[in-house]
Order: structure tokens, then C-alpha cells, then sequence
């Protein structure tokens, strides 16, 4: 009897909407996009990773902004683009209690149903296809970013910027 393979809700959301993807997994302990792409032989500017960015002053809803692995986020790129005052990164903890996701597993694709903005870096356009988390640590999945887009509706801009550049 084949063995069913273990579904993450990101997974069943792409499958039900007929958007292709291709899995790929990696060690759980893995917590890095820039880690996951090393392990997977891709460059660290097509594995994407998800971050919880809070309003600097805790009123306002939170936001996703998703970024290339060997890319900082600019939180004030960011805020201009997401018309806000002032914007932090989440703090492990934050993120995972807002999200109910573990760190290295937090994905846009498995909060849809949370009404969250995501912002989506614009690097991701010189590639056909990015890589972003399934929801869960170990596991990533690769597809469209067209498709991302209209999925997530990401809104698409320059948030990022060079590792270490201030």
C-alpha cells in the first residue's frame, strides 16, 4: 500500500486552487532561508523567508513581509510601502504566538485565512519560480510567483535590502 504523503494546509490551499508546486524537504532544524538554500543546492536570493513585522507603537494589525535569504528586511522601505508610521520585526515569540506557526515554518500561504497583508520583496521577480515555507519547519515549496502573488495578494516592492548594509 503506497504511503500517503503528509499534506500541510499550504499543500491542500495550492492543491484545491490547481496551483502547481514542488515540494522539497530538508532537516527541521534547519530555521534559515539562506540554510535551507545551502541544503538545497538553490541560491539563497530564490529561498524566501517569512517575517512577522508589528507596528512599532503595538496598535495596528501585523503584517507579513517576505524576503530573499540573503536579503535583510528594510523596515523602512517597508513601512512606506505599507503607508505606516513605524514598523518592528516580531520577536520569535511574538511571531509565533501570533501566527501559531514555529519560526523556519512561518508561511503567508498557511495564514491566508487570517486576513493578513503580505508584502512580497521585488528581487522575487527575476526569478520564474521562489521558494517559501509550507507552514511547517523542514518543508518549503517552490512555485510561481505570479502564483504567490494572487494567492497571498502580495503587494509587490522594494522592502529589502544587502545583509549587513544599515
Amino acid at each position: 500500500m503506497p504511503r500517503k504523503e503528509n499534506k500541510t494546509n499550504s499543500m491542500r490551499l495550492l492543491d484545491a486552487q490547481k496551483i502547481p508546486y514542488t515540494v522539497h524537504r530538508f532537516s527541521p532544524s534547519i530555521h534559515s532561508a539562506q540554510g535551507v538554500a545551502e541544503a538545497l543546492g538553490l541560491p539563497p536570493g530564490q529561498v524566501f523567508k517569512t517575517l512577522v513585522v508589528v507596528p512599532a507603537n503595538e496598535k495596528g494589525k501585523p503584517l507579513l513581509a517576505i524576503v530573499p535569504g540573503d536579503r535583510e528586511l528594510d523596515l523602512k522601505k517597508l513601512a512606506r510601502l505599507a503607508n505606516a508610521k513605524k514598523l518592528r520585526i516580531a520577536s520569535h515569540r511574538e511571531a509565533e504566538a501570533l501566527t501559531g506557526l514555529l519560526v523556519g515554518g512561518i508561511s503567508a500561504l498557511a495564514l491566508l485565512q487570517k486576513g493578513w497583508r503580505v508584502f512580497l520583496d521585488a528581487s522575487a521577480q527575476r526569478y520564474q519560480e521562489i521558494l517559501v515555507s509550507a507552514g511547517q519547519r523542514g518543508i518549503n515549496l517552490q512555485l510561481a510567483v505570479e502564483d504567490l502573488c494572487r494567492i497571498t495578494h502580495a503587494q509587490v516592492g522594494d522592502i529589502s535590502r544587502s545583509a549587513g548594509q544599515a
